[in-house]
């Protein structure tokens, strides 16, 4: 089976290829830099040139591929990129991909978009779950909570830097993942006919408020975090006021994202039945707190390896 992978030096994307070339997956990785994506070409995949703002350089990409997975999304804030990447891009690749008799096509979207058709990007990504349901395309759609790869930088760091971490007053648990487990999921599906035009609430298996995160990491780290409160009346207002959402990288963005995530559903109760419909063993699935004690494991040997050269640099300077 050979597969285009959209997103493919992004986090969850470079997990998929990984996961896609050790399975024995023919990989191919529709790109516009190939001096940032080098490093999937020295992994064995095919790198083809390829730019969701411009349509037509997609339908040669498909040349020979039987499945798309498209791991990509916008980060902008601006409008009408959101439109051009998130709507205009994925409506092409999508007619493309029927126009090339693909045999599946796998969309990652966000928990709860049906509910926040206000947010543009909520309201894009629940555009493209309708237009895949009407198409040929044979799909599978997951819906994704967090990653454990993003509470890195909203919790860890800050903690390490003396920085503050901002949080609501909400008590909201989410049950993120682990990038590499998604991959699982993702390239298992291909496998499973039932799976066929079927969306998934895709999370792991225990959920996780804020002070939760903030207490492991202070473990872990040593050292007490610096808390700052938001009401959650106050975001929802904010929201409403800037009308968009990011998965994001900063303050704002995760904050917000919060709201979307509260939101009350069946998740959890069909937790367990959805990891044995994919066959896979919850006890092999990475835990949230295996992957932050690995994390400062890795921090700490840098940091003691760092300060190893130093001292070494010191005596020779001293000879």
């Amino acid at each position: 089976m050979s597969l285009l992978i959209i997103g493919g030096t992004g986090t969850l994307g470079r997990q998929i290829v990984l996961q896609a070339l050790t399975k024995g997956y023919q990989v191919r990785c529709l790109v516009r830099n190939f001096r940032k994506a080098n490093f999937l070409k020295e992994w064995g995949v095919e790198l083809v040139y390829g730019d969701l703002n411009r349509p037509e350089t997609i339908p040669p990409c498909l040349k020979g591929v039987t499945a798309i997975i498209d791991a990509s999304t916008s980060r902008t804030n601006e409008l009408d990129s959101l439109k051009t990447v998130d709507w205009k891009s994925k409506v092409c690749l999508i007619e493309a991909a029927e126009a090339a008799n693909i045999r599946r096509f796998i969309f990652f979207s966000a928990q709860n978009v049906e509910q926040f058709s206000t947010i543009p990007l909520m309201k894009l990504k629940q555009g493209i779950e309708i237009k895949l349901k009407k198409s040929k395309v044979p799909y599978t759609i997951f819906r994704l909570t967090g990653f454990y790869q993003g509470l890195v930088e909203q919790y860890a760091i800050p903690i390490l830097e003396n920085l503050p971490i901002w949080v609501t007053n909400e008590n909201t648990y989410i049950s993120y993942m682990d990038t590499q487990d998604i991959a699982k999921f993702c390239l298992r599906a291909l496998q499973l006919p039932q799976t066929i035009n079927k969306t998934f609430f895709l999370g792991g298996l225990k959920g996780w408020v804020s002070s939760d995160i903030i207490n492991l990491c202070e473990q872990l780290a040593g050292q007490s975090a610096k808390v700052q409160q938001v009401p959650l009346f106050l975001l929802k207002f904010v929201s409403q006021f800037f009308g968009f959402f990011e998965w994001g990288q900063n303050i704002s963005d995760r904050l917000a994202f919060v709201e979307i995530l509260s939101v009350e559903n069946n998740f959890s109760k069909s937790t367990f039945d959805l990891y044995k419909l994919f066959k896979i063993d919850p006890s092999e699935v990475i835990q949230l707190d295996d992957y932050f004690l690995e994390y400062f494991i890795r921090l700490l040997k840098r940091l003691r390896d760092i300060n190893f050269e130093d001292v070494q640099k010191q005596k020779t300077l001293i000879i």
